[in-house]
């Protein structure tokens, strides 16, 4: 079980009970609207989606729920995904709205790239974004990450950015 945490926040594996959690915010049109993705139909499409997920078992990395300490309280999610097609992994995050602009997509990426470089020993991690969606842009800058390229993806043009794993102190074009 991958279990991470910050002081303010802990990360776990999805489990069956958060596919409620799941569907709602998915639902939600503005946190959707940079990711290509389409809202789940119902709360069994999420709960399908969180039984068939398996980046944990195969690669010991995945999409995290994010949730406060203090209260409980189911905020979003964030991890590593490793896309067998490019040999990358991918740092992503999505939170609920109202949970927008209080720091936990970067505090909770940050200890996601702490275990994806110290645990699994990563070279490199990337992340993408749509070039106008500016708050995630500005969370890969905070956390060290540097543009890499332009790609297309998700339907339409996205950044590309990296972070190198500072032990290993390798560049990457």
């Amino acid at each position: 079980m991958i279990e991470l945490q910050t002081p303010r926040l802990y990360l776990r594996q999805f489990l069956p009970e958060d596919a409620n959690f799941l569907f709602e915010m998915n639902n939600e049109p503005d946190v959707i609207h940079y990711t290509g993705d389409v809202p789940f139909a119902n709360e069994e499409g999420a709960l399908r989606m969180i039984q068939s997920y398996d980046q944990y078992e195969k690669y010991k990395m995945g999409r995290l729920m994010v949730i406060l300490k203090e209260s409980g309280e189911k905020l979003g999610w964030c991890g590593l995904k490793y896309f067998i097609e490019v040999d990358e992994v991918d740092l992503g995050y999505r939170f609920k709205k109202k949970n927008w602009g209080k720091g936990y997509a970067t505090e909770s990426s940050g200890v996601c790239l702490n275990y994806g470089f110290k645990e699994l020993q990563l070279p490199f991690i990337k992340a993408i974004a749509k070039p106008e969606n500016i708050s995630s842009t500005h969370v890969m800058k905070k956390l060290g990450m540097h543009f890499r390229k332009e790609v297309i993806e998700h339907d339409g043009l996205c950044v590309s950015y990296i972070i190198m794993n500072p032990s290993i102190g390798q560049t990457l074009t």
